[in-house]
């Protein structure tokens, strides 16, 4: 099991865009982490994501929405965060804002890899300490070690309870 997620790279501090599509696709072109994926098409990786989101808004609430794509392209799952820090209008459940946009990329053929990240960042994104300590960070550097300690240690936990 790989739970190396949240590296450098895969964390987007300061969000320009304002509109969900836009921030789901600057999230993606300014995370190094997709781009290293060989055999990635970005462009089409994107362009599902965006589909996806357009069929049903992944926004879950308390500030939290999780974008994924699925495509024979990624050997392992990656995930990558976009931190906006005014926040995102972005049809959530609970009708509040979207400050940490997470965007998942998984093979078709992996869905319980896909299914314990999804349920670990649900996890994360119901602990408020967590979400108010993300957002206090100072720097792109802070967010990736918090959300790279936390995510990993929820989602080792995951695996060993099988």
């Amino acid at each position: 099991m790989d739970t190396g997620f949240f590296s450098p790279g895969s964390v987007v501090w300061d969000l320009q865009s304002v509109d969900k599509f836009d921030a789901i696709r600057e999230t993606i072109r300014r995370t190094t982490i997709f781009r290293t994926i060989p055999n990635l098409d970005l462009q089409e990786f994107t362009t599902s994501v965006v589909q996806r989101e357009k069929e049903q808004s992944t926004g879950f609430g308390r500030g939290i929405a999780i974008a994924h794509g699925r495509t024979v392209q990624v050997p392992t799952s990656e995930v990558a965060l976009g931190v906006s820090r005014t926040g995102l209008e972005y049809d959530s459940f609970d009708g509040l804002p979207v400050h940490l946009l997470f965007i998942v990329a998984s093979h078709p053929d992996r869905q319980i890899d896909y299914l314990r990240i999804l349920s670990s960042l649900a996890t994360l994104a119901r602990n408020e300490i967590f979400r108010k300590d993300l957002l206090s960070c100072l720097c792109q550097e802070e967010v990736q070690t918090k959300v790279c300690s936390a995510f990993n240690g929820v989602l080792r936990r995951s695996y060993a309870a099988q």
